[in-house]
Formats: C-alpha cells, structure tokens, sequence
C-alpha cells in the first residue's frame, strides 16, 4: 500500500511542493542584513536580558554564620552600599558618570549625566541584627557575615 505523503521516501517521483518557492525566499529573507542583525541581537537579549543590572552572589552557611561574597570588579568601596531591613540584606552599588564636552570652534557645550543602580536583595529565615553584621571589601570582593540567631530549645514532657 503506498502513502500519498509527499515527503514519503519510498515514492520515486516528486510531487510539486506548492510553498517551496516561498520558504527558500523567507529562508533567504532571514539570512540576510539587516534582519540577520537583528534576529542576533534578539537571541543576544533573551540570553541575558539584563546585561550589567545583577552581579554574582554566594550565599553560604556555617554553623553559627552566613557568609556572603559579591564579585564587584572595578566597584569602588564608596559606591556600595548595604541595608538591612527586618529579614532581608540589601547590597546596593550606584554609579555616576558625567561626560562634559566643549566644542571652542562651535562654541557649543554638552554635558551629559548617568545613573546606574544595581541592588541584590538576599532574604534570612530570621531577624538581622545590624549590629553584628560586619562587612569587609577587597580586591573586588565583597564579603559580608550575618551571624545566625539562637532560638529557644523547649522540652517536650511525656505524659502518661
């Protein structure tokens, strides 16, 4: 019994493919400038679709601490900054850049300002104590120590 689907392997004769014609034209149409160009750049963007908006985290426990390291190259100590609020550890780094440009033969002048805000919010099952957090940065590496809470251990009592 033989299949009348075209792209049956066992049928010898080809049978006309009505939209042949147009997918190698959309084929062609996608592989070229300028929308090559901008089918990359989408897959750019959903790769990593905030580029420089998250800097990497490691959160890590010890017995009595937990240890967090941000990697901030090129973040100067002053623009960090950290905030505690209830359960959650905010790290924040803000950067300012003002380009000024002055144009003698024009005399034109041009200054333009930018502001970035970055901030990673890191959530604690407890309380922080903001007094007994300590912060340290160096060579890029931020590392903060959140001490663990102490809670209370309550007995159980058998009754019989």
């Amino acid at each position: 019994m033989s299949s009348n689907f075209p792209m049956d392997p066992n049928k010898k004769e080809k049978t006309p493919q009505p939209l042949n014609g147009f997918m190698r034209s959309m084929n062609q149409f996608f592989q070229e400038k300028p929308v090559k160009n901008f089918l990359q750049q989408m897959d750019e963007f959903f790769s990593n679709p905030f580029p420089n908006m998250a800097f990497p985290l490691s959160v890590n426990e010890t017995e009595g601490a937990t240890i967090i390291k941000a990697e901030l190259p090129g973040v100067n100590k002053e623009q960090i900054q950290l905030d505690i609020y209830d359960h959650y550890l905010t790290i924040s780094i803000n950067h300012q850049e003002i380009l000024t440009e002055e144009n003698s033969q024009t005399k034109t002048f041009h200054t333009s300002k930018t502001y970035k805000r970055n901030s990673r919010s890191i959530a604690f099952p407890h309380p922080i104590d903001e007094r007994k957090v300590t912060a340290s940065y160096q060579n890029g590496l931020l590392t903060i120590k959140v001490p663990k809470q102490k809670g209370k251990k309550i007995m159980i009592e058998d009754r019989d």
